[in-house]
């Protein structure tokens, strides 16, 4: 068997032997990242990543792209923050639900105006972004530590000496693991992430298919904004700033394919956690935080070209 064939056959153990090595590689020069209390760190950090990154995941096995994640979460940060003074639990369904409009008005602007993904995705989020500036009065708004326990007690506490955000997000990877395998719309997203002719052969709507994967896009988004504004204690319009590549970095690293129908939600989460090894590494050696998107831009380029299907390159999603 020669080597081509093997890398093809063992394809799916390549992310997690990656992830392993980086592990040792960090741990080999900072040993203090192989202790127990900074695994789980690092494991809290990624847990609001992998949520942006799992509800991306869903349009990008499409074969398409969502660039409003970020600004979604920002979005769903204020809303959360500004809603659980007057509403009580109610903040929680509503920055999913925040989330879940912004998806739904690029789904539907993606597919009725027949725009490629990124310019329907990307427009929408920048008014998403607007909103969120407005809305906050471009500042941050803070949850009182009072509300944050009461509220948010799930997100902040531990349980059994883990971080409830590890909690959260495996919760999470089940609930997309369910999506993903044992739903219609699974189904149908591979198959139109294989062939959208071929799919649309066989009788899948593809248009619905579309919209939904957007619309859970941006639930996922929504929630991990509720997350990290429920973690740092305020909403904030900035709050997701830098958080968009390092998620399609995830998916990308992980071994989806950024043209569609191959990938899968445990490989977004080994994707996080390899991004979330490689900022910690680099933080250890003094990259600049600006200077590690340069990184995440080199691991996207590299992840896409190594598992891009080259013969729907003619096809814009």
């Amino acid at each position: 068997m020669n080597f081509r064939k093997l890398v093809q056959r063992h394809r799916g153990l390549i992310p997690f032997m990656t992830l392993i090595i980086l592990v040792l590689l960090v741990g080999i020069n900072a040993p203090v990242f192989l202790t127990v209390g900074s695994i789980l760190t690092t494991m809290t950090d990624t847990a609001t990543l992998f949520i942006m990154a799992a509800g991306i995941t869903f349009v990008i096995m499409l074969g398409g792209i969502d660039l409003s994640g970020q600004s979604t979460v920002a979005l769903a940060s204020i809303v959360c923050s500004m809603s659980v003074v007057h509403w009580g639990y109610a903040a929680i369904p509503l920055a999913i639900l925040t989330g879940m409009v912004v998806g739904l008005i690029s789904g539907l602007v993606h597919v009725h105006f027949k725009l490629p993904s990124f310019i329907a995705t990307l427009a929408v989020g920048s008014v998403a972004a607007s909103a969120a500036l407005l809305l906050s009065g471009e500042r941050s708004v803070p949850i009182s530590a009072e509300n944050r326990d009461t509220y948010f007690f799930w997100i902040v506490g531990e349980t059994l000496g883990i971080p409830n955000q590890i909690i959260v997000g495996f919760v999470v990877l089940l609930v997309s693991l369910c999506i993903e395998r044992f739903t219609k719309f699974g189904y149908w997203s591979r198959a139109v992430g294989s062939g959208e002719p071929a799919a649309l052969a066989i009788g899948v709507p593809i248009t619905q298919v579309k919209v939904t994967a957007l619309v859970l896009s941006g639930a996922f988004a929504g929630f991990a904004g509720l997350v990290l504004g429920a973690r740092l204690g305020s909403g904030s319009p900035t709050i997701a700033n830098e958080t968009l590549l390092p998620a399609i970095a995830a998916i990308v690293v992980g071994g989806t394919a950024i043209t569609g129908g191959t990938g899968s939600v445990i490989y977004t989460l080994i994707g996080a956690l390899m991004i979330s090894v490689v900022r910690i590494g680099m933080t250890f050696i003094g990259v600049d935080i600006f200077a590690q998107q340069i990184v995440f831009g080199v691991l996207i380029v590299i992840a896409a070209a190594a598992t891009i299907d080259r013969s729907k390159l003619s096809i814009v999603k």
